[in-house]
């Protein structure tokens, strides 16, 4: 134990914040509760943290809250290796998974009343049996209660043309105008980034790995508008009727659609059945129904859920109109809190939680209606949430984190730079910025929420896992991603051989007999070695000299505009330099250079995109035991994060931590 030099501090975790973008707008002074936290506080002057790597959420919110890097907490990627298959990952986001100490089981052992809201990477299970520790969720990275999720998000297009209900679940494509299910093909497998347990997923294209999170799943309905029918209720001699099918198809919906005072349809009317003499839900055009309410059936259950909807179009006849509803969510499911009476809290005194949207990057009115309007919801739910928290339960360390600026970037940024890949789709790019910063305009707002804080002796800290990337190229290069094995530049080299069909193309199955090496998940490089894996069949005597033929191969493998791709490529034990050394990590390591990349992951923390943008992470501070408008020349790393932390709180440091304080910016010397 130290001298404490805060008793309260609260960090604000945004994944993908920027802060070069960040930086630049504040200068425009269009985040005005950054800019007077950057005024009142303590940081750098360019905003930058020094990221840990890979630039991945779970490892770096895990290095973020343990002071360690990922050789030592274990926690290298989304996935993990398979213990024994080369071929497959399994999902990683668990706390088990971490070898590291979490600062909260340290303040928690301190007498800190600790709340640790959805931090992804290492949160959940807690690991603390403190009756001080409060966590929830953090088993994916999205938002409250999304690992629950019961119903899939929808697109309704209901018109009288339409002749029948026709229901097609979990679908991709041109989800704008999205009147004609022809136009759209159905997904046969649900989202590699959804699903949970052991993966097997060969990766010879962009579309195959993260360029997959742009075609998010959705259900279509089309549906008759007709003349209403079989009501008990008394209707409205000018009400039309349609209606919708959810749970893949097992439970229908019934519409009214209404007239407002004017003589115009505006209005829907959702009802469970006919017989019902009230609505579960009232839509007007132009509004945002939050709250809707309804049964949804798995699994052969009935289970009560939320999701939100809304009218995209509407005709003013009454003859056409386009709908949207979220994912459904069950309410009343505490399995993600700990302990279980936080989640009937937060309902009872704040409300539901806001689901967002998920689909439509690729169509404005989407991204504009759906994604950012429900994540402009669910910032200021949580914002609600966290501060009615604070003062209900007395907290005086907050870990908090949110996803919107991340989850927009996965499905906007790309369109936001001009080219030729995207021109047939339509996208707008000066549109795709204005939507970007839309969304750090929201997160400002958010972090306003919390500045009164500061008033009352909080220390409160904004950081992000990482920046995000405004690619150069509409289809990067498919090496470092995160979703399975990066097959295709492995196999152009000839160390991952994949089996062949009649024709001699190569399919998605990797030929063993003949495979020497696999490059698996955001940077690591497996060797098939025999004694060690299932399949193996280099001589362990043979590694190290097949490790350097990879690393030259690598450093002068050209993709198909002549790039040179790899910045670096180095064996496990030199890897100890990045943090990414042992047996959680590749026999070698490498990262791409800066240009053909994804978003994030993929390259160094200090790599920028177009539109100023980067991968860095951000570190802003401010209040009780820092100094006021000062800027350090320091290189605050990632690890720095938690026993900065620690020493303004004056308890001890995490276990593993190898970080060191950022005493630099305390008020008082250290």
């Amino acid at each position: 134990m130290t001298k404490s030099r805060s008793e309260k501090v609260i960090v604000l975790g945004v994944d993908g914040m920027d802060p070069r973008i960040t930086k630049r707008m504040i200068t425009e002074g269009k985040l005005p509760h950054l800019q007077e936290l950057q005024e009142r506080g303590a940081m750098r002057d360019d905003l930058v943290l020094l990221g840990a790597m890979p630039t991945i959420t779970p490892p770096q919110w895990t290095t973020l809250s343990t002071g360690s890097y990922p050789e030592t907490h274990g926690i290298t990627c989304f996935y993990a290796q398979h213990p024994t298959d080369l071929d497959k990952i399994t999902y990683n986001l668990h706390s088990s998974s971490c070898k590291s100490e979490q600062l909260w089981n340290v303040t928690a052992e301190a007498g800190k009343k600790t709340l640790v809201f959805h931090w992804p990477g290492c949160s959940w299970p807690p690991t603390s049996d403190s009756e001080n520790l409060h966590v929830i969720d953090g088993v994916t990275p999205a938002s409250i209660n999304m690992g629950l999720t019961k119903d899939t998000e929808k697109i309704l297009y209901a018109s009288c043309d339409v002749k029948e209900i026709i229901f097609r679940s979990r679908v991709t494509g041109a989800t704008g105008a999205g009147c004609i299910l022809d136009d759209l093909h159905t997904e046969g497998e649900e989202a590699v980034m959804s699903a949970v347990g052991d993966i097997q997923n060969i990766m010879l294209s962009y579309d195959d790995g993260e360029g997959s999170l742009e075609a998010v799943t959705f259900d279509v309905i089309n549906s008759p508008i007709t003349e209403p029918h079989g009501w008990v209720k008394e209707l409205p001699a000018d009400a039309k009727e349609f209606g919708y099918i959810t749970s893949k198809g097992l439970i229908r919906r019934y519409c009214l659609l209404l007239k407002n005072a004017a003589g115009q349809y505006d209005s829907v009317e959702i009802y469970k059945n006919k017989k019902q003499a009230e609505p579960i839900a009232v839509l007007h055009y132009g509004e945002y129904a939050e709250d809707v309410v309804d049964d949804i059936m798995q699994d052969g259950e009935v289970v009560s859920c939320i999701r939100q909807a809304t009218i995209l179009e509407i005709a003013e006849d009454g003859n056409k109109i386009r709908m949207w509803m979220s994912n459904a969510i069950p309410y009343a499911d505490d399995t993600f809190c700990h302990p279980k009476s936080l989640l009937q809290q937060i309902n009872d005194n704040v409300g539901y939680v806001k689901v967002m949207a998920s689909c439509g990057g690729a169509v404005e009115e989407y991204a504009e209606k759906l994604l950012c309007r429900s994540w402009e919801k669910y910032t200021q739910w949580q914002a609600d949430v966290l501060n009615y928290l604070i003062k209900a339960n007395d907290y005086e360390m907050v870990f908090s984190h949110i996803h919107n600026v991340d989850m927009i970037g996965h499905l906007c940024w790309r369109f936001a730079k001009p080219d030729a890949f995207y021109e047939e789709g339509g996208q707008n790019p000066t549109k795709y910025q204005e939507i970007i910063e839309s969304v750090y305009i929201d997160t400002d707002k958010y972090i306003g929420e919390f500045l009164p804080l500061l008033e009352e002796g909080w220390t409160v800290i904004v950081t992000s896992d990482h920046g995000f990337l405004c690619p150069s190229d509409a289809r990067p290069v498919p090496f470092g991603d995160a979703l399975g094995v990066n097959a295709k530049v492995m196999y152009e080299l000839g160390y991952t051989a994949l089996v062949k069909d009649e024709n001699g193309n190569p399919t998605k199955a990797i030929d063993w007999e003949h495979t020497k090496a696999i490059a698996s998940r955001t940077c690591h490089i497996y060797i098939n070695l025999k004694g060690r894996n299932p399949h193996g069949i280099v001589e362990p005597e043979d590694k190290y000299a097949l490790e350097e033929e990879i690393i030259s191969a690598l450093y002068n493998y050209r993709d198909e505009y002549g790039r040179r791709i790899v910045s670096m490529a180095i064996r496990n034990k030199e890897a100890r330099h990045l943090g990414l050394s042992g047996d959680k990590c590749g026999d070698i390591i490498y990262f791409l250079i800066e240009g053909p990349n994804k978003g994030h992951c993929d390259t160094w923390s200090t790599a920028y995109g177009y539109f100023d943008t980067s991968l860095s992470p951000i570190f802003m501070a401010a209040g009780k035991g820092l100094k006021k408008g000062f800027k350090t020349d320091r290189v605050i790393r990632q690890v720095d994060v938690a026993p900065t932390i620690a020493a303004l709180l004056g308890v001890r440091m995490p276990a593993q931590c190898e970080g060191a304080p950022a005493y630099q910016i305390f008020e008082e010397i250290y």
